[in-house]
């Protein structure tokens, strides 16, 4: 399966799936810290796209936690994110930009995939399409809708620690 096309295009949604949410318009984000969120820390691996997904997240630094994903199918990388959750504003929010297996960028030079905060629940934060989830402290999951072939549905990632 071939994913080059897959392009995480959120804020034009309006389809409401189960673990994913969206603020409505001119709803603001809530009062949040990288402290909600830094049992993302660590290596992490799974299975979704018909391949092998591995990410790896920062500890809190300088006011983002950075991280990195991996897809390999078929032995071979078919594209990678890096990106962060960051403070900004007294809020997070959840940036990234995807590459192929070549490294050569899908997003323009300039423009970053951005994804606001919604709000903290228990184990789980919503950010605009995509949902992070503390299931153990070595399971996780995160759901992201997603939008490929001109359909849109939610996929779960779920990883389990290295």
């Amino acid at each position: 399966m071939k994913l080059t096309t897959l392009v995480f295009v959120l804020a034009s949604i309006t389809c409401h799936a189960q673990n994913t949410l969206s603020l409505n318009a001119g709803e603001n984000s809530p009062k949040a810290t990288l402290s909600e969120i830094t049992w993302m820390e660590g290596h992490w691996k799974g299975e979704a796209f018909g391949g092998i997904t591995e990410e790896i997240w920062s500890p809190p630094l300088g006011g983002s936690m950075m991280f990195s994903f991996k897809l390999v199918v078929d032995s071979a990388v078919n594209f990678y994110e890096l990106g962060h959750i960051r403070e900004l504003d007294g809020t997070l929010v959840f940036e990234l930009k995807h590459f192929g297996g070549d490294l050569k960028g899908w997003e323009e030079r300039e423009e970053v995939q951005r994804f606001k905060l919604i709000k903290v629940v228990g184990n789980r934060l919503y950010f605009e399409g995509f949902t992070f989830e503390k299931v153990t402290t070595d399971e996780i999951n995160i759901y992201a809708r997603i939008h490929q072939n001109g359909t849109e549905e939610e996929v779960v990632f779920n990883y389990k620690k290295q």
